[in-house]
């Protein structure tokens, strides 16, 4: 071989070996990226508008920059850490639904061990952003972890996790306002109650795709809970849901773009009961999917109304 081509030979091989690095690292993050659920963003979105809802409210505009990033980053560890030991808690169940079970733990591509060990580094990371906060946001970090850890495990023994969810889901509002005025006043709870509703709805719906197999399994939702009458239950609560945000727009005189949202809200609501009302797990999931434009629709509402009063 001549000397050039030998040359040729060791560039080609020097630019082939961090690529083929590159693959083997991608090939062992990923059971732990599809565990965080990085490729199923919604998740990530259902948790932000609320978030945004109550750090725009409590600020009466755009929040601080520093308290913004806080909060931003503190919904893409906490909704990581909590799909990690959502995994953990349904490791028994899992298995026997057809959505789900080819999740990384599931499917034994992650060990329980490593799911915890996981864990414990996104609540760690949860904890060093939650520091930056003043001493009652933090305090309210700890039970909004208890929430985020306990939360799987009541599908063994209750029919109401899509409650317990929304409470978890929509804790980050009070802390919104513990960081940004140092409490937490009414228009916080209120704003709170409405997620609690919105997220026991959109969950429902969630559930309504694996009800069948959550029946035979033994789990437990409202989706069984509620039976035949599962979407008069989240037609009332999506309704109950955006007469809390007109009476959140009432207290903060969002006018005109608060109206216009809740318009818009009632028809994508409408849009959802439509999607479902086979009750088959396309459509459910569709229905499912679509809250992330309602949560984006009202934020915008909230944003657009605080920017003319402002």
């Amino acid at each position: 071989m001549s000397r050039s081509a030998s040359g040729s030979a060791r560039r080609a091989a020097g630019t082939t070996r961090p690529a083929s690095g590159w693959r083997h690292w991608r090939a062992a993050a990923d059971p732990y990226l599809r565990l965080c659920r990085i490729d199923r963003p919604i998740g990530y979105l259902l948790l932000l508008w609320p978030t945004w809802w109550g750090l725009w409210a409590a600020a009466g505009g755009p929040p601080p920059l520093g308290i913004l990033v806080v909060f931003t980053l503190g919904v893409v560890v906490m909704r990581s850490a909590g799909c990690v030991i959502n995994d953990y808690a349904d490791r028994w169940l899992d298995p026997q639904v057809q959505r789900t079970r080819g999740r990384p733990l599931a499917a034994g591509e992650v060990a329980p061990r490593q799911a915890l060990a996981l864990f414990g580094g996104l609540m760690l990371a949860a904890l060093v952003l939650v520091l930056f906060l003043n001493a009652l946001t933090i305090k309210l970090a700890v039970v909004g972890a208890v929430l985020a850890a306990s939360y799987p495990f009541l599908k063994r023994y209750t029919s109401l996790p899509q409650i317990y969810l929304g409470v978890a889901f929509g804790w980050a509002i009070p802390m919104a306002f513990a960081a940004i005025q140092g409490e937490v006043p009414r228009l916080a709870w209120l704003l709170f109650l409405a997620n609690v509703l919105w997220a026991t709805a959109y969950d429902t719906l969630y559930a309504m795709v694996d009800r069948d197999d959550d029946l035979r399994a033994g789990a437990r939702s409202t989706a069984i809970l509620f039976g035949d009458l599962d979407l008069v239950a989240i037609g009332i609560l999506q309704g109950t849901f955006l007469f809390a945000m007109a009476l959140v727009g009432q207290r903060l005189e969002l006018g005109t773009p608060m109206h216009l949202a809740l318009g818009l809200g009632a028809l994508l609501v409408a849009a959802q009961l439509w999607r479902a009302r086979r009750r088959d797990r396309a459509g459910c999931f569709a229905a499912f999917r679509d809250n992330h434009w309602l949560g984006m629709v009202l934020f915008l509402g909230l944003a657009i109304g605080l920017g003319q009063t402002g």
